[in-house]
């Protein structure tokens, strides 16, 4: 495997009030906004320099994050940056080790993602990214206008 730079750092919040209230305390700015169907989520990614990577805030509405950390959020994951997460995928498997989906599911619309398996890494979830297009910086849920994060 081809060596990594750190994509980002998912971190799991009940609110988009709370991940305000976090952003506020530690002078982060919003970048762009989207939402993954896969985990029925809404994110926020922060904006960050050359040489730092973005905090992911994952605010569940329902699915499997709803329940996170008994509802309270915290670190979710650590994610990586790859130029194909299906190859990735292929080398973890060929490794003995398993991946979190079958396949990798869409992020926000400019990203396909992968996880593996928190069990073969010392219960740390990594993520494994690929950048499949542009990002959108003007993403506005569906049926929602004006919303404001």
């Amino acid at each position: 495997m081809k060596p990594m730079r750190m994509h980002h750092v998912g971190i799991v919040i009940p609110t988009i009030e709370k991940a305000q209230e976090i952003m506020d305390l530690l002078g982060l700015t919003i970048d762009y906004t989207g939402y993954v169907e896969a985990y029925e989520a809404d994110l926020i990614f922060t904006k960050h320099g050359e040489f730092d990577s973005p905090i992911e805030f994952i605010i569940p509405q329902g699915g499997v994050l709803k329940d996170f950390n008994e509802g309270r959020g915290g670190i979710a994951h650590v994610a990586f940056e790859v130029e194909d997460v299906e190859a990735v995928a292929k080398e973890m498997q060929s490794k003995g080790k398993k991946m979190l989906e079958s396949a990798s599911v869409p992020g926000t619309e400019d990203i396909k993602v992968n996880f593996l398996r928190p069990k073969y890494s010392n219960g740390i979830l990594f993520e494994f990214v690929e950048t499949v297009g542009p990002i959108n910086y003007s993403f506005q849920k569906e049926g929602e206008e004006g919303v404001s994060f």
